[in-house]
């Protein structure tokens, strides 16, 4: 909940601070906050198309809800952590904000000089729960902790 919490607190201030179309440096041009009103997703795609994201991020909601229990691994714990957080702040804005429930814009704000998409903290930890997904899997890691051992189909025998 601290990642959602998060989320919804800079967006809070964002809104509260800042208007649509503004933008304010952090760090010279490197770190901007640029606050748009996304109706789409991730680099403004399918725009107009918002209610079904706001299916996709319920179902990935529930489906995080069902597996917790599963969830035996720190790595795996964390990652779904991240995911539930920055999923259902986004889901929260599309089911919120204007302009109406289900179909509502996701405020973003976080500009980084030479990235192509203006996002906010959710679709970071989106992002970086993709990330550790990655790493877990590449290492073999389940969600019980337990590491995938490798077939010996190939190895050659040790000699006795």
């Amino acid at each position: 909940m601290v990642v959602y919490g998060v989320d919804q607190l800079t967006k809070f201030l964002i809104v509260k601070n800042m208007v649509e179309g503004e933008q304010v440096s952090v760090i010279g041009q490197v770190l901007t906050f640029h606050f748009v009103k996304n109706p789409g997703a991730a680099f403004s795609l399918a725009t107009g198309m918002t209610w079904i994201f706001s299916l996709a991020a319920a179902a990935v909601t529930v489906f995080i809800v069902i597996f917790a229990r599963r969830i035996r691994s720190l790595g795996w714990a964390v990652l779904f952590g991240m995911l539930l957080g920055g999923t259902t702040g986004n889901l929260t804005d599309r089911l919120f904000r204007e302009p109406g429930f289900g179909v509502g814009h996701v405020v973003d704000f976080i500009q980084v000089y030479g990235f192509p998409a203006i996002f906010n903290i959710a679709d970071s930890f989106i992002c970086a729960s993709m990330a550790l997904f990655i790493i877990l899997t590449i290492r073999g890691i389940r969600l019980d902790g337990r590491r995938t051992v490798k077939s010996s189909a190939t190895a050659t025998p040790e000699p006795k």
